[in-house]
C-alpha cells in the first residue's frame, strides 16, 4: 500500500538543471543500429564504465553467429520524419545518454520530446505518427530495454491522452503537447532524487545493508544517507561478469561509507550479518515482480528463508505491461562472459544478464508515486497507462 506520498517533493523541489542535449557533430558517421544477438546495454558498457573491451565484444559477437554492421542498418535507425531527413532520433538519443547520470529511458524521453519541437507537421494526425515512427525507431534500438520500451510507452501515452486536443487549433494544440513532453521529462529527471528521500525512513544507523550491480538509483540512496549523517555499512557483491559490484564499491569508498566487497557466491554465508538488502530494477512487471540483473532472484530466496527485507528502488519510467510466468518467459538479454581460461566450443555457456524476481520474495518497492507495496503495482501500472 501507499506509504507516503511524494508530490510534496516535486511541489518543493528547488533543483532546476538545464539538460540540454550535446550539440550534435554533422562529421559523425551514421548511428550503430544495435544487432539483437547482444544487449545494446552491454554494447555502449564500455563508453559508460570502460569494463568491457571492443575485443571481448567481438568475441561474444563472433560466439553468437556474429552481428550485422552499423554501416548496413544506419539507414533503418533514421527516423522518417517527413520528407526532411536532417533531424535523427537516434543521434538526438545518443546526445543524451551521452550524460553519465542520465538513465537511458530519460534520454529516450527527451530525444522524443525534441521529436515534437522539430516536426513540420501540421494536423495532430501527422504528428501523432512522427511521434509513434520516432518511438518505435528507439525501442528497436535494443529490443532487450525492458526500460526504454516502458519509457517510450508511457511518454506516449502521457503526452497525447487528451481529448481537449482535438478541439484546439494545431499550434496551440502542439505547444500544449511541448508542454506535457517537458514536463514528462523533468518528471522522469526527479525521479532519484524523490526515491533517494523516501527511502531514508527504513535507514538507520548501525545497519548493513547488502546490494547487487550497479543502480544509480541506489547509489543515491546510499549518498543520500551518508549526507544525513547516517552510520551505515555496505556488502556490496562483485557483480560478475562485468563487476558492476566493484565499481559501486569504488563509488561508496569515494564517499567514505564503509563497504566491504563479497564474492556473488558467497551471499548466503553473508546473509547473516545483513539487515536489510537494496536492488534496482530493469523493469517492474505487472505483478509486482522485477526483472534485474542476473543474481537478484537468489539473493532474494537467500534474503527470504533468513526474514530479511528486500527493498526494490526503481523509478515509475520502469512500470512494464509484462507478466512473465517463469524465468524463460522474456526476451533474453545476452552479455558477453569472460572465465579467464578457453572454454572449450562443446560446452554451453548461459549467457543471460537478468532474471525474474517474483513478488513474493519483495518487501517494498520504492517509486516516484510513492512507497508500493508489490501487490500494488498491477493498480498503478492501469493508471500510468490509461
Amino acid at each position: 500500500m501507499w506509504r507516503r506520498s511524494a508530490s510534496f517533493i516535486l511541489d518543493d523541489e528547488r533543483r532546476r538543471t538545464s539538460n540540454s542535449p550535446p550539440m550534435a557533430d554533422n562529421t559523425t558517421r551514421a548511428p550503430f543500429q544495435n544487432p539483437d544477438a547482444i544487449s545494446a546495454y552491454y554494447q555502449t558498457r564500455a563508453a559508460h564504465h570502460g569494463v568491457i573491451t571492443s575485443d571481448w565484444l567481438a568475441q561474444a559477437q563472433a560466439a553468437v553467429g556474429g552481428g550485422v554492421s552499423g554501416e548496413e542498418n544506419s539507414d533503418s535507425s533514421v527516423s522518417e520524419l517527413g520528407k526532411d531527413k536532417s533531424f535523427n532520433v537516434i543521434e538526438e538519443f545518443n546526445g543524451w545518454r551521452k550524460q553519465p547520470d542520465l538513465a537511458e529511458a530519460v534520454a529516450a524521453i527527451r530525444a522524443l520530446a525534441a521529436v515534437i519541437r522539430a516536426s513540420e507537421a501540421s494536423t495532430m494526425m501527422e504528428l501523432e505518427i512522427e511521434l509513434k515512427k520516432a518511438s518505435d525507431t528507439l525501442k528497436s534500438w535494443d529490443k532487450t530495454s525492458i526500460s526504454l520500451t516502458a519509457g517510450c510507452d508511457l511518454f506516449i501515452r502521457y503526452v497525447t491522452r487528451t481529448s481537449a486536443l482535438e478541439y484546439e487549433d494545431f499550434n496551440s494544440a502542439k505547444s500544449r503537447l511541448l508542454e506535457r513532453a517537458e514536463k514528462f521529462g523533468e518528471i522522469s529527471c526527479k525521479a532519484r532524487k524523490i526515491i533517494a528521500m523516501l527511502s531514508q525512513d527504513f535507514i538507520f544507523d548501525g545497519c548493513t545493508i547488502l546490494v547487487h550491480g550497479l543502480s544509480r538509483v541506489v547509489l543515491e540512496i546510499l549518498k543520500t544517507a551518508a549526507q544525513n549523517n547516517k552510520l551505515f555499512r555496505v556488502l556490496c557483491t562483485e557483480g560478475r561478469p562485468d563487476g558492476t559490484g566493484v565499481l559501486l564499491s569504488n563509488e561508496l569508498s569515494k564517499l567514505d561509507i564503509p563497504v566491504k566487497l563479497l564474492l556473488d557466491s558467497a551471499v548466503a554465508y553473508s546473509m547473516d550479518e545483513v539487515d536489510m538488502v537494496f536492488v534496482g530494477a530493469d523493469g517492474v512487471v505487472e505483478s509486482g515482480g522485477i526483472i534485474n540483473m542476473m543474481g537478484t532472484y537468489q539473493i532474494a530466496l537467500v534474503a527470504h528463508s533468513m526474514n530479511k527485507p528486500v527493498y526494490v528502488a526503481a523509478e515509475s519510467y520502469k512500470f512494464a505491461r509484462l507478466y512473465p510466468l517463469d524465468q524463460k518467459d522474456m526476451a533474453p538479454a545476452l552479455r558477453p562472459i569472460e572465465f579467464g581460461v578457453k572454454i572449450p566450443a562443446k560446452v554451453e555457456v548461459e549467457m543471460s544478464a537478468r532474471d525474474y524476481t517474483p513478488p513474493q520474495y519483495l518487501t517494498l518497492l520504492f517509486t516516484d508515486l510513492g512507497v508500493l507495496s508489490p501487490s500494488v503495482v498491477s493498480d498503478e501500472l492501469i493508471q500510468l497507462y490509461l
